[in-house]
């Protein structure tokens, strides 16, 4: 057996190939069967005179993702999908599907959300979690180039990574355990044994949002950089995006195709990304119209309109504290903010990373504890990173689906994960 993508390297040979019926259609005395095998599409031809009885009825009782084997020779054709078809001479079934739920029609979100575990095997499907792949692979081979050693945090924590009302609560032996919003505040304790580091798996928040940028369980990548200050925080971000966007254009090209992507806007992401900061922000927004007051937090409609005027990915930096995570370092030149920034996807995507310089002064960062009203016995061992040997460093968090939904051009991050877990959806 051969590989579907390998049919290339066998033209006027004969292989067999295995794998699930995409589609059939017959006229006549000629039938066409496009076979599916997980690395591509290959259309197989059966000429009734040419094949015996035996193949020919296989065809025929081939339904929509039945399992089938087929022996023929490779033919190169620019029309036939993947540029190569099979002149079969022998066909078998081995599994004969039931009929397809899923049919070449308009469905409902909801049908095809219960149906997640058969949906995944439409090509738009297929192709966004390609996608999705190739910008995992890229994120570990961007950060592992560059001397990052990946540090694997928990994912049941007993402190609050962001903010207490986003929390998963669980117990844990009796006592309460959360599921962690973040893996930063261990990859932090980490910093000093490796200096450059990252953590990369799930992460889940509590919230009751139906946005189509919002899943309760969702995946983050997070370095973290010592004796980076928040400038150096952001041209890491910007060569970190950059890189993953030009590693999908170079490797998903057909996928990005089969989505009906326009390219011509990812192919302009390269550094540096324009700077904007909040206070500057906050007046844009207000000449645009918008009732937004400084101290709040930018809104999904406040990101669309600061990025409408940029090609690039945009940085909003330097916000409230009181709108941040109580981590983040103090700005020095204006003690309202803090030292760290979100970056803005273009074309209405919104925030796909936020990032800060970190709190390294004890008392400061006790001081935001009690402030936020959090349990300080919780952080004794966060603090001790501040007691012995703190230093000055940063990080950011950039989350999968949302950066896969902008590459992609989909409209809804639930399409971007395998199987998104939402407020109403635990199922399949």
């Amino acid at each position: 057996m051969v590989q579907i993508r390998d049919l290339g390297r066998h033209v006027g040979e004969t292989v067999g190939l295995v794998g699930w019926v995409e589609t059939t259609r017959s006229h006549g005395k000629v039938a066409f069967v496009v076979l599916r095998d997980g690395t591509g599409l290959a259309q197989c031809v059966l000429v009734k005179k040419q094949v015996g009885e035996t193949t020919w009825a296989a065809h025929e009782g081939a339904t929509q993702e039945s399992v089938v084997t087929v022996t023929g020779e490779v033919r190169a054709d620019d029309r036939a999908p993947g540029g190569f078809e099979i002149a079969v001479s022998e066909m078998a079934v081995l599994a004969e599907a039931e009929e397809y739920p899923i049919q070449p029609k308009e469905h409902g979100v909801d049908f095809l959300l219960d149906h997640r575990h058969l949906w995944l095997r439409s090509s738009q499907q297929r192709a966004g979690l390609r996608v999705r792949a190739e910008v995992e692979q890229a994120i570990h081979d961007f950060l592992y180039d560059r001397g990052f050693v990946r540090i694997d945090t928990p994912i049941l924590t007993g402190s609050i990574g962001e903010h207490a009302g986003t929390l998963f609560e669980t117990d844990y032996f009796g006592e309460k355990a959360y599921l962690a919003q973040t893996g930063q505040l261990y990859v932090e304790a980490a910093c000093p044994a490796f200096g450059k580091v990252y953590c990369f798996g799930p992460t889940f928040r509590a919230e009751k949002s139906k946005t189509r940028r919002h899943l309760t369980e969702f995946w983050m990548v997070e370095p973290e950089v010592a004796f980076a200050d928040s400038d150096e925080n952001m041209r890491l971000q910007e060569d970190f995006v950059s890189y993953i966007v030009e590693r999908s254009l170079e490797r998903c090209a057909e996928e990005l195709k089969v989505l009906e992507r326009d390219t011509s806007r990812l192919e302009l992401v390269r550094p540096p990304f324009p700077r904007l900061d909040y206070t500057e922000a906050v007046e844009r927004l207000k000449e645009k119209g918008s009732e937004i007051e400084w101290g709040a937090d930018l809104g999904a409609p406040d990101e669309a309109v600061l990025t409408e005027e940029h090609d690039l990915p945009l940085f909003v930096h330097n916000y409230p504290k009181s709108a941040k995570a109580f981590y983040m370092k103090e700005n020095p030149e204006d003690t309202r903010t803090v030292l760290c920034d979100d970056l803005l996807a273009p074309e209405g995507y919104g925030e796909i990373i936020g990032g800060s310089q970190r709190e390294d002064d004890l008392d400061r960062l006790r001081e935001r504890i009690r402030e936020e009203k959090l349990p300080e016995a919780a952080y004794s061992w966060y603090l001790d990173l501040r007691r012995y040997g703190t230093f000055p460093h940063s990080g950011f968090g950039l989350g999968v689906e949302r950066t896969v939904a902008w590459i992609t051009g989909r409209h809804h991050i639930r399409e971007m994960i395998p199987f998104p877990r939402l407020m109403n959806r635990l199922f399949p």
